[in-house]
């Protein structure tokens, strides 16, 4: 039977903002629970981070958000104005994510949805959401609605390439059924990364916690070269317009 979508009638809204869901520290993510659960999760994981907060990643989320800034400004204009006129509301959606560390942070998107489309507890959106306009559905396939996130990449908040931003309500939930989930919180978050090109985007606690270990394989193997592979792919996803 497939699991249904986490919704306002499976998940209550609760306030997580509790001293058990604190930043995370490099000596947690070293800790013995995490690490001897799964071959997976292994002192490998230390070895990246040289490269998850160096240098040369920081160099490349630079360059790219130079480069990608001219073309992002002519199509984020042209999709506002398409937005702008087809439904109400404003154009850009701001949300709290978790960042490195679990440190929230203000994430920028370019609204797809209905005006109010989330009243109640979060919810994943799903394959053909009735809350997703027309407009939306063609920025999402696209993933043109992630253009203003150059700007939460140019401010620190986000990389490129990492795991994918996640609201602090449904970490909460994954991290109870899978504690070595809070490792993902190693990297910053990325505009693109290993799962959303090999994996999609799950909407129910199986599917997310599949995800997961497409991250655990992301953290294990990061590196310069392994960027230019998922930012390659990505423009394939965006191509074939793949994108949800």
């Amino acid at each position: 039977m497939t699991e249904p979508a986490l919704n306002s009638e499976t998940v209550q809204s609760q306030d997580y903002a509790d001293s058990s869901f604190s930043p995370l520290t490099l000596a947690d993510l070293l800790r013995a629970d995490f690490l001897d659960a799964e071959e997976t999760v292994t002192s490998s994981l230390w070895r990246s981070f040289p490269y998850l907060h160096g240098f040369w990643k920081r160099l490349l989320d630079i360059l790219l958000v130079l480069v990608a800034a001219p073309v992002a400004a002519v199509l984020g204009g042209l999709a506002a104005l398409a937005i702008k006129f087809s439904s109400r509301g404003p154009v850009f959606f701001v949300q709290e994510r978790l960042g490195h560390n679990r440190v929230p942070f203000r994430c920028y998107k370019l609204r797809t949805m209905i005006q109010g489309a989330e009243n109640g507890a979060p919810q994943w959106a799903t394959d053909d959401d009735p809350r997703v306009t027309p407009v939306g559905r063609f920025l999402r396939q696209t993933r043109l609605d992630e253009l203003p996130q150059l700007y939460n990449i140019w401010r620190g908040d986000m990389s490129f390439v990492g795991p994918r931003p996640i609201r602090r309500h449904f970490a909460r939930i994954l991290t109870a059924k899978e504690p070595r989930y809070a490792v993902r919180f190693a990297a910053k978050p990325g505009l693109t990364g290993w799962d959303q090109v090999n994996n999609g985007y799950p909407n129910t606690i199986t599917g997310q916690l599949q995800k997961f270990r497409y991250d655990l394989y992301y953290l294990r193997k990061c590196s310069f070269w392994l960027d230019l592979v998922i930012l390659g792919k990505t423009l394939g996803v965006i191509l074939k317009r793949n994108g949800q």
